[in-house]
């Protein structure tokens, strides 16, 4: 059960600054939290304070803190959670300063979205190759349909039809409805971010050519790479970077206030969000 009620103000302790914040946004994987899915990696003590992401401004800092000073707009992911609330304590290495270009609020639906996305393409999408991006109508799949384009690859993605004109939109080459039959072949790469069955995961490995490769964030594909999105301010100041330099855009499909998590929750467990959706203190 979520509950949304007043506690004491937190105070910033050593290496930590304190964050009024502007917002924190919605992930599917904290809807996989509540529900015991992520007990195995990451074990958490009740009451526990969602919010992975946050942006917001520094109000105070903690003792051996030199990087921050109040005033400054930073974002980033608080792996101990905490975000949903109108201050929060963040480590001060954990965070990157906040993009200048867009609106703070909206600066929270990047750390946990983007630091997915930027890592499951990294490394693995080159320039001239044909990518798949599965899952993409979601808050990393809008990420990582564009950092796949921006390395030059050729982009298909799955989107439902509701998803379809916004996935376009952030620059997929080729759009297709994942329910209306076989997917496309001979795939340089395949990044999957939807949770499937364990048929449709073997489905995506055979659309992969000899010699290409496939990573999942989601379910796992047979033969290939499963992994953990990790915290990374300095890929985090990379995103950040190519925000300011109009290389990447934040889209946000919905904002709401805090107060109403509980029913953004349920809303994300039946499927029913699409993008990013933000939560705002009141």
């Amino acid at each position: 059960m979520i509950r949304y009620e007043q506690v004491p103000d937190p105070e910033p302790g050593p290496g930590q600054v304190l964050v009024q914040v502007a917002a924190t946004s919605m992930n599917p994987s904290e809807t996989a939290l509540r529900a015991g899915m992520l007990r195995t990696v990451l074990p958490l003590t009740l009451p526990y304070r969602l919010g992975w992401d946050v942006s917001g401004t520094v109000v105070a800092v903690g003792d051996g803190v030199t990087s921050w000073s109040d005033g400054d707009r930073v974002i980033g992911r608080l792996d101990a959670g905490g975000a949903a609330a109108s201050l929060v304590a963040a480590p001060a290495g954990s965070l990157a300063a906040a993009p200048a270009s867009i609106p703070l609020p909206h600066a929270a639906a990047i750390p946990v979205a983007g630091l997915a996305a930027w890592q499951a393409v990294d490394g693995r999408v080159r320039a001239g190759q044909r990518v798949l991006v599965n899952g993409a109508g979601g808050g990393v799949g809008g990420f990582a349909v564009q950092l796949a384009k921006r390395a030059g690859a050729t982009v298909i993605a799955t989107a439902s039809p509701r998803s379809a004109e916004a996935v376009a939109a952030l620059g997929a080459d080729e759009v297709v409805d994942h329910t209306a039959g076989p997917l496309p072949g001979g795939m340089d790469v395949v990044i999957n971010l939807a949770p499937v069955s364990a048929e449709a995961a073997g489905g995506l490995a055979a659309l992969v050519r000899p010699g290409g490769t496939a990573v999942s964030i989601a379910t796992p594909i047979p033969g290939h790479e499963h992994f953990v999105a990790r915290n990374d301010p300095g890929q985090l100041a990379r995103l950040v970077a190519l925000v300011d330099a109009g290389e990447l855009a934040v889209h946000i499909a919905g904002t709401v206030p805090l107060a109403e998590m509980a029913e953004t929750h349920r809303l994300s467990g039946a499927g029913l969000l699409r993008g990013k959706t933000i939560l705002v203190p009141s």
